[in-house]
């Protein structure tokens, strides 16, 4: 049996607190339009990509230089590539949190369970950041580590991404095979 009716749909105030719904109001603003629902805004995307994906990078608050270039070989979407000539660092746009929130809220399976502010977090990368330059570890270079999926990893991580190594990590769940 099949029914088309929604299980639920948000309040009008609901929808206009939105991310997405700021989103398409900063659109609107921006080039003139009158999206008001996601199919709009869904079109509108479509049919000017450069433009959507411009507005996307600055209301997202992306850190990075995005060049001059938007959309290049955009006649077949598999070739299109968006901003070719960006620059930017995967771990400073995971770091853009700071203060005492919430940044990791770790619950493992042996029930163990612990929280990392924004603050733990930066502290925790740039010692990580430090020590692996301390060992000559600079941009291109990879680092690779057996460690289990616990907030730790995750600091090795952006400590690696930060300085622009390529990061590989497996749990030792995986045995000697992983």
């Amino acid at each position: 049996m099949r029914d088309d009716k929604p299980l639920w749909i948000p309040s009008r105030a609901s929808v206009e607190a939105s991310p997405i719904f700021a989103f398409m109001q900063k659109c609107n603003r921006d080039f003139g339009l009158s999206l008001s629902s996601y199919g709009e805004l869904h079109g509108w995307s479509v049919a000017e990509r450069a433009k959507f994906w411009t507005s996307v990078w600055e209301f997202c608050g992306v850190k990075g230089e995005r060049g001059e270039r938007v959309l290049v070989d955009d006649e077949i979407m598999l070739d299109a590539r968006f901003f070719p000539d960006a620059t930017l660092n995967f771990a400073e746009n995971l770091l853009s949190g700071e203060g005492g929130g919430d940044a990791i809220i770790f619950r493992g399976e042996d029930k163990a369970e612990d929280r990392w502010s924004w603050d733990r977090l930066h502290e925790q990368v740039s010692k990580l950041q430090q020590a692996m330059r301390a060992e000559g570890i600079v941009s291109g270079d990879r680092v690779a580590a057996m460690m289990p999926n616990v907030p730790e990893t995750v600091a090795f991580m952006l400590a690696a991404a930060s300085i622009g190594a390529i990061w590989s990590s497996c749990s030792p769940d995986f045995g000697e095979q992983g």
